[in-house]
């Protein structure tokens, strides 16, 4: 296929087989991720995955897959993508739940990884296991970024990428591109869904490393999307172990009310970050992080509050009526041995102080 040579067959899915090739041109191996037939042949959805492909290819994180383009050749279509040797976490699981000085420092990776991703407005919308590889090295890569939005059948301009991964070829077999036990219930409800879908994935991803169980089973698609919406998970299978400021995340991760959920991928990571240094209690760790913006909030009610009072209180005092001056009368009376007279030259108005002079009365001889 053009300058890559196929060596193998490494995988398929919903969203393709992913065949191990080398490029002959710049001497390393990749992997390619051959999109499906009928998925190739629709111009119009293949014009708007390759804009999709160049946002996704601008992501460059060291736990994010790298995108490296797309190669044609006739009628089929390829996404040339990095090849990452190591196991899937769902492989991985399969021999158990990972013990939690190995879970906790790969949980950090992927939650820093899709934090990065969310920053670029890239929400994965298909995180599992499945989708994310670990190197002998002990670092994490997620695959397939962004690709359900792109692979997703255009309903219409207020759907594009948001409804769940209901779409594409396949649909219309009954396949579902994401797997069902990893959509948040927005998704399964067919709703508009943001980055808090992602960080719904996460929860249940944490939960299945921990106990080699997923959060929301069932025997077909229909149990697993009743379970999703109307189910909470069995905390209590976590591990003894666990730290609660850990089963705390996985639970505020997994709330089913999207104001209740964890709001940021971000939050998440710094949890994981404090558990594994010691910088925060375990069990106080998540409380920190999750009530530190409704403290904020709090704060800045009660200073509006009081800002508010004091003005109140200012412009009623300032701008209070002004009392009328009222003239006020009195009398006073002279002792009654004064005799009172005008002094000859005044001009008859009342006299002041100075010009009444007492007069003493002489009776006759």
């Amino acid at each position: 296929m053009g300058v890559y040579e196929v060596v193998a067959l490494i995988g398929a899915g919903g969203m393709g087989e992913v065949y191990r090739a080398r490029d002959t041109r710049l001497g390393r191996d990749v992997a390619l991720k051959v999109l499906p037939e009928a998925f190739a042949r629709d111009a119009q959805r293949m014009a708007r995955f390759e804009r999709e492909a160049k946002l996704l290819a601008s992501l460059n994180h060291p736990n994010i897959a790298a995108i490296y383009g797309i190669e044609e050749s006739g009628p089929i279509r390829a996404l040339v993508m990095e090849l990452v040797e190591g196991p899937t976490l769902a492989e991985r699981i399969l021999s158990g739940s990972v013990p939690m000085d190995e879970a906790l420092p790969l949980a950090r990776q992927v939650a820093d990884a899709v934090e990065y991703a969310h920053d670029k407005n890239v929400i994965h919308r298909d995180l599992k296991p499945a989708n994310i590889k670990v190197t002998a090295e002990g670092t994490v890569k997620v695959l397939d970024f962004g690709l359900a939005k792109a692979m997703s059948e255009e309903l219409s301009e207020a759907d594009i990428g948001n409804s769940p991964t209901l779409s594409m070829a396949a649909t219309r077999q009954g396949m579902i591109l994401g797997t069902a036990s990893y959509m948040s219930p927005e998704q399964a409800k067919g709703k508009v869904v943001d980055r808090r879908a992602d960080v719904w994935a996460f929860g249940a991803v944490l939960y299945e490393i921990l106990t080699a169980k997923q959060a929301f089973p069932g025997d077909d698609v229909t149990e697993v999307l009743a379970a999703v919406v109307k189910s909470e998970p069995a905390l209590d299978a976590l591990p003894a172990k666990t730290p609660p400021a850990i089963r705390n995340l996985v639970r505020r991760c997994l709330e089913k009310q999207l104001r209740r959920r964890l709001p940021h991928i971000g939050e998440a990571r710094m949890v994981i970050e404090d558990v594994l240094s010691g910088a925060a209690p375990a069990e106080l760790a998540v409380a920190a992080r999750s009530k530190l913006r409704e403290r904020l909030l709090a704060v800045a009610a009660a200073i509006a509050l009081v800002i508010a009072a004091a003005g109140w209180s200012a412009f009623a005092y300032f701008w209070r009526p002004l009392e009328t001056a009222r003239a006020v009368r009195f009398f006073v009376f002279p002792p009654e041995t004064w005799n009172l007279t005008v002094v000859p030259g005044s001009t008859g108005a009342l006299p002041a102080p100075w010009r009444f002079r007492p007069t003493a009365s002489v009776s006759p001889s």
